[in-house]
This record gives structure tokens, sequence and C-alpha cells, in this order.
């Protein structure tokens, strides 16, 4: 990939978490969801085939991810894209479950603005690290990050890995999205106790 074919790429992803998956998620956390979040985009023209956040007060289950590819095959099948024409995009690294849905699902790739120390860290959801070691015995980052079916990719990093002046420019964009998501985890935090999410 070109340089400046990376560097639209993240703005393309920034804009979509900014403009689509927040807007949802703030409704979301509002009904007592966690602030995760998932949106779909064509590989072609990177134009929008939907965004989603969690659902989990509905069923413990619609993770971001989940919900997303929910209302992906919930599209009629003739109008629905061939998952390996998208790109799937996730708020923050999917947790086991989702990596399993997304394979499944048939994508082969995912890009994620959040880590998993950040899900336990900055957000105090700590879940996805603690299924990884007690379920699968794994470290953080142990999964495979690039295997037969799919490549993931961590836009904090490719934002790293940019010249300037994009680098400074989208690390910006990037630290304002954090500080969104500051927000709603206070918001989430503040009332989680009030909702049924067993792994709130």
């Amino acid at each position: 990939m070109e340089q400046q074919t990376t560097s639209n790429l993240i703005e393309v992803l920034l804009d979509t978490i900014e403009r689509r998956i927040i807007p949802k998620t703030e409704g979301g956390v509002a009904a007592g969801n966690k602030i995760f979040g998932a949106a779909l985009l064509r590989k072609s023209d990177l134009s929008l085939v939907l965004a989603e956040t969690n659902n989990e007060t509905e069923n413990p289950l619609w993770h971001g991810e989940i919900h997303a590819l929910k209302r992906f095959f919930e599209m009629a099948k003739d109008t629905r894209p061939d998952p390996r024409e998208l790109i799937f995009l996730s708020t923050h690294e999917p947790c086991s479950m989702c990596l399993s849905a997304i394979t499944w699902a048939g994508f082969d790739n995912f890009y994620y603005f959040f880590s998993h120390e950040d899900s336990r860290d900055a957000f105090a959801i700590p879940h996805d690290l603690k299924i990884l070691k007690e379920v699968f015995t794994l470290e953080p980052g142990g999964y495979n990050e690039e295997n037969t079916f799919w490549k993931s990719y961590a836009i904090q990093k490719m934002i790293a890995d940019l010249p300037e002046p994009d680098r400074d420019r989208l690390h910006k964009r990037a630290a304002a999205i954090s500080a969104k998501y500051a927000e709603l985890s206070e918001q989430y935090q503040s009332s989680k106790d009030e909702n049924s999410i067993p792994l709130n």
C-alpha cells in the first residue's frame, strides 16, 4: 500500500469512527451498553455499508462487532456485499468471540483503534485479556495477527509509522477520538451497575 493511500485510508477510518460509530455509541452507552463499535466499508471506494455499536443489554453476545455482523447478515442476500470485498473496522481490538465471528463470517481483514490493553487499562474492561488468558492460555498479543484467514491492522501503529506531517495531523485526530471515548467510558462506568450485562 502506497503512503498516500495509507494516509487516505486512515482518514476514512477515523471519519467513520467519528461520524458513524460514535453517534450510535452515544445512544448505546445512554442505554447502559459498553463503548465498543464496528463498521463495514467497501474496499473499492471506502463507502460505508453499515455501522453499529454494542447492544449487550439486549443480548450479552451483541458486542459491537457481533451486532454489526448480525445487521450485515440481515441484509437481503442479493444486495449484501461479499465479506472479502469489505474492510472490517472495530473501535477496539476484537475479543476472542469477535475474532472467531469475523473469521467464520468470511472477512479477510480487520482494523482496530484501541488495543486489548487499552480496553483493560484505559476503559476498565479487562474481560478480553482475561478470557484469552483463562480459556486459551494466551498472553496479551498472543493470537496470530496475520494468518490464513485474515490480517489485522492497528490504526494507532499505522499512524505512528507515517511520515510527517501526516503523522502529527492524524495523531491529533486520534487523540480527539480517544478523549471522546474517555468521556463515554466514564459515563458507562458510572452506570454499569444498573445494567444486566454478565461481564460488565
